[in-house]
């Protein structure tokens, strides 16, 4: 069966038909929304714009070119700036992964714990303010939260360049970890509002690809940073932080110009849409998942999603997919220092290729993703070839052999990145609770950071055997869990056909699998 297994919403139900609805609907699905088929706010309040939405046949050849024209703006002004911030995160493991094989340990006193630790507390700084940093997302705009803490990042980043001890690594630590806290999930947030789900997982893979390239690009820049060493009275690691704190600032004065607001406030952007493209814009994704507008902000109407179990068994997914990219993204310059015999510099450069090549994999998988709206077998794949290469990198006797391995592990874990974003955001609706499982499915994914900073074990050099079989296994497990979604969707959807079921709370809308 075809993973394609969605339709468009076809409109609210009248008080008669919901009452019906509701004692078939699973709890969380009793909001029913609305369309564009009628003149109503998804949650009941008067929507002005959808009474003057330009109305087409949206199979009509004009239709279809204006959407082009349009999609290809957003990928524009949207994915580009949304891949450089969402580099921060990697920007940040390249920049301290590169420092850990100079004289960084030695310089403040930092042992391999203190190391672990100071990873450890940037992500849980990070988890316990995902909720709140990806509500003032939708409260704030994207142009204010994202520009501030962009900047903040830059700052911290720029003041980790003169720390004297480890103390202080772990406090500036704590604070980076704040501030990145609403990236990732708010960013997954605000993309996932101005797309169809059909074309989701090809813009996750543009803000993957422009987040590996700058952890790619950030490995060669620390290279020749660390060539540095000795200016200014500074070590090479220090100007690594310097440099790209800067950079970093930058950034987030540029994000503020560059970025757009959500769809129905897209007016805000600076020089972006033209009122028909607006309509236009916000008319598509109500067409599609009839959840344009978010009702009003109360702790009740983002908390109450908390009862739906499939957005923890994403969270899990999440979970299991950082586990490997933080092991790799912190520990790759190591590994090939340690565990496969190279210096220094060659340990920073050949950090980058793999990176590189998980451009090819990302793009590809989420071309055919999105073309055969297929998700879980997309993920299925990509996490067999991240065992072929942990299996590689464990268990072959040679040095090519495992370095092909971390090539093959990184790019499956970039590409199945993007399918996991395009999995959960295609199967929610409604804004507070996209909100809620940005914020949720991201500390999953900060705490299985938490587990992939201690997987790699300095005494267990060259074969890391407990990184290699937890890496194995985590996928593994991430192959139940889609055997599991998949099963599940597929009985939900037939029961939607059958009318006995609504889905998400929005009539038509059916699981995507």
């Amino acid at each position: 069966m075809s993973s394609s297994d969605h339709t468009e919403p076809s409109g609210r139900l009248n008080n008669g038909a919901s009452k019906k609805a509701k004692t078939t609907v699973h709890a969380h699905e009793t909001s029913v929304r609305s369309t564009p088929a009628t003149s109503h706010h998804i949650d009941g309040q008067e929507d002005d714009l959808d009474n003057d939405i330009v109305s087409q046949d949206s199979d009509s050849p004009l239709r279809k070119a204006e959407e082009r024209r349009l999609t290809r703006h957003l990928d524009l002004r949207l994915c580009t700036i949304a891949g450089l911030l969402f580099s921060l995160d990697l920007l940040d493991s390249g920049i301290i992964s590169s420092a850990s094989v100079t004289s960084l340990f030695d310089d403040i006193s930092l042992s391999p714990t203190h190391y672990s630790l100071s990873i450890y507390i940037f992500t849980i700084a990070s988890i316990l303010f995902q909720l709140p940093a990806t509500i003032l997302v939708r409260r704030l705009g994207p142009r204010v939260f994202f520009s501030c803490t962009t900047a903040l990042f830059g700052l911290v980043t720029l003041c980790t360049a003169f720390v004297r001890n480890w103390r202080e690594l772990v406090a500036l630590r704590v604070l980076l970890g704040i501030s990145m806290s609403g990236i990732y999930p708010g960013l997954t947030y605000l993309v996932s509002t101005w797309y169809l789900r059909r074309e989701q997982q090809k813009r996750f893979a543009l803000l993957q690809t422009g987040e590996v390239f700058v952890l790619a690009s950030g490995g060669i820049l620390n290279y020749g940073l660390q060539h540095l060493d000795g200016r200014a009275g500074l070590e090479g690691w220090r100007w690594m932080f310097l440099v790209q704190g800067l950079i970093a600032i930058f950034l987030g004065v540029i994000a503020y110009w560059w970025l757009v607001d959500f769809p129905e406030n897209s007016q805000r952007s600076f020089k972006f849409l033209t009122p028909a493209q607006t309509k236009l814009a916000v008319e598509r994704v109500q067409r599609d998942r009839g959840d344009v507008h978010a009702e009003q902000f109360t702790p009740r109407a983002v908390l109450r999603h908390w009862r739906d179990p499939k957005i923890y068994g994403f969270a899990c997914m999440l979970f299991l997919l950082n586990l490997v990219s933080t092991a790799l993204s912190y520990f790759l310059p190591i590994i090939l220092q340690s565990g496969m015999g190279f210096s220094t510099g060659e340990s920073i450069l050949l950090a980058a290729p793999p990176y590189y090549y998980a451009i090819v994999p990302v793009l590809l998988s989420s071309y055919v993703s999105d073309r055969y709206q297929l998700r879980g077998p997309v993920v299925v794949f990509n996490s067999l070839v991240l065992i072929l290469g942990f299996a590689l990198l464990g268990f072959s006797g040679n040095v090519a052999a495992r370095y092909a391995g971390t090539f093959l592990a990184t790019g499956a874990y970039v590409s199945n990145w993007a399918a996991l974003s395009a999995y959960w955001s295609n199967n929610v609706a409604g804004q507070w609770k996209r909100v809620f499982t940005a914020a949720v499915v991201t500390a999953f994914n900060g705490a299985g950071g938490v587990a992939g900073s201690y997987i790699f074990r300095a005494d267990e050099a060259p074969r890391y055997p407990t990184a290699i079989w937890t890496c194995v296994a985590s996928h593994v497990g991430m192959i139940a869990f889609v055997a599991v979604f998949t099963a599940g969707f597929w009985w939900a959807n037939g029961r939607q056909r059958l009318g006995r079921r609504v889905i998400e709370g929005t009539v038509g809308f059916r699981h995507t699998y």
